[in-house]
């Protein structure tokens, strides 16, 4: 079942609600009773690693079906270089 996101316009509370897709949307915060609107959340289903269209069922450049389905092994990322938490990083404060 999809877990949906509100905002209350009143007191700004944001909560999850788990709805069915045919559910009708709330309209009424649980909180203080104050109208919401849904928000646009991001999603959390990602299509990672191999056996995906691309890695097993392409076509190669001369028309044949691609055969080979290995996986390549996954890359890491170095660890950070000043050894702080990322609220330290140049990177991660706003201009």
């Amino acid at each position: 079942m999809p877990v949906y996101e509100y905002e209350c316009k009143e007191c700004d509370n944001v909560f999850e609600v788990q709805q069915k897709i045919a559910d009708d949307p709330l309209s009424e915060c649980p909180t203080c009773h104050g109208p919401v609107k849904k928000l646009m959340s991001m999603s959390s289903f990602q299509l990672k690693g191999g056996g995906w269209y691309a890695d097993g069922y392409a076509s190669t450049a001369n028309g044949s079906k691609k055969t080979d389905s290995a996986v390549k092994p996954a890359e890491t990322t170095a660890p950070c270089k000043t050894g702080g938490s990322c609220a330290a990083c140049p990177a991660a404060t706003s201009a």
